[in-house]
């Protein structure tokens, strides 16, 4: 019983991961644009920008090699299969998992990655003034 339990616990813990990560891909696609337009000096720091290039580059690089996300592999391994899936974790995982082929995603991600990295040179990198 303890071993399911933990199971399930690995698999949300994952599940939660990754809906922060979309969450943050997401933001920043959206922050950046406005943030320029609207004057908010973070969205020109170099880290935050950076990061969400790395992260939105790791997905799109995944999808172009045919690859699923490794965060999805590792929920999926650590799924209890024998079990129902908990209710809040079901509407989750269909907000996330959309039945798409891998063909799709990798377009759709290829072309927010190079939106991201168009961003850099639109809306430019700055260090913080001391």
């Amino acid at each position: 019983m303890k071993r399911q339990s933990a199971k399930v616990m690995l698999a949300a813990l994952i599940l939660s991961i990754h809906v922060l990560i979309i969450g943050f891909n997401l933001f920043g696609l959206v922050a950046v644009p406005l943030g320029a337009w609207r004057g908010w000096r973070f969205v020109h720091f170099p880290g935050w920008r950076l990061a969400h290039v790395a992260s939105l580059g790791i997905t799109a690089l995944q999808a172009a090699l045919g690859r699923v996300c490794f965060l999805t592999e590792w929920q999926a391994l650590s799924e209890d299969h024998t079990r129902p899936e908990p209710l809040i974790m079901r509407w989750v995982n269909s907000a996330v998992y959309w039945p798409l082929p891998l063909w799709l995603f990798t377009v759709i991600y290829l072309l927010v990655f190079a939106y991201a990295v168009a961003l850099l040179w639109i809306v430019p990198l700055r260090r913080r003034r001391t």
